[in-house]
């Protein structure tokens, strides 16, 4: 699995910004097909505006993806301390070649596998999973590594797909995107996500979207 999901992203890596961002034609149809209409580039504005600009803490941006969401505010983030991490090597350097471009140098970027963070208990203010949970092949490791690595009263920020809202987009990820690599079964729904939270976080915003589930929780 770990295998089929590097070359999946490996393979997509010269169209993956424009179907997230919806820059062609091909990528507005597969949001109306699989998210249900939803706008990913405003869903993660609203993400990303949770946190302040002026924010001082340690960050963890997992998976950091190509950073076509991210740069951007990241440039206006100067006195963060800003890790970001991917399991797939392709989309570290495209996201590193962002940053240089624009000319951040606060961030951090390495390889590596949210299922086991190389990072100490309570390391982060702010862990940020932007479009990975549905892609994460064991999501209950990649739960409680996040939960292990923020700080009390940390937050978790996150947006993904999630199971049972809208049936074409369920059928789209468990026949298309399961089978080239994109998103990892079993998918949770949004009670399911719920329930993994409501132990160890207060909730802070949780909305549904479509097929897309967005929230902020901080850590109890």
């Amino acid at each position: 699995m770990a295998d089929k999901i590097k070359s999946s992203y490996k393979f997509s890596k010269s169209f993956y910004d424009d179907a997230i961002t919806q820059g062609k034609w091909w990528s507005k149809l597969y949001f109306k097909l699989l998210w249900g209409g939803v706008d990913d580039n405003e869903i993660a504005r609203r993400v990303l505006s949770w946190i302040p600009d002026d924010f001082k803490g340690k960050m963890l941006d997992v998976p950091v993806g190509t950073a076509v969401f991210t740069t951007e505010k990241y440039k206006r983030m100067k006195q963060a301390d800003i890790t970001c991490l991917d399991y797939s090597q392709d989309m570290l350097e495209q996201a590193e070649y962002r940053f240089r471009g624009a000319g951040i140098t606060n961030i951090k970027t390495m390889q590596g596998d949210v299922g086991a963070l190389p990072f100490e208990e309570g390391s982060f203010d702010v862990v940020l999973c932007m479009n990975g949970l549905h892609v994460f092949p064991n999501k209950d490791k990649a739960y409680s590594e996040i939960l292990r690595t923020l700080k009390p009263g940390g937050e978790l920020l996150a947006c993904f797909y999630i199971a049972g809202e809208q049936k074409v987009a369920d059928w789209l990820a468990k026949t298309v995107m399961t089978r080239m690599g994109w998103f990892t079964p079993p998918f949770d729904t949004a009670n399911d996500v719920r329930q993994r939270l409501e132990t160890y976080y207060d909730i802070l915003d949780f909305h549904v979207e479509g097929a897309m589930l967005y929230f902020k929780a901080k850590k109890i």
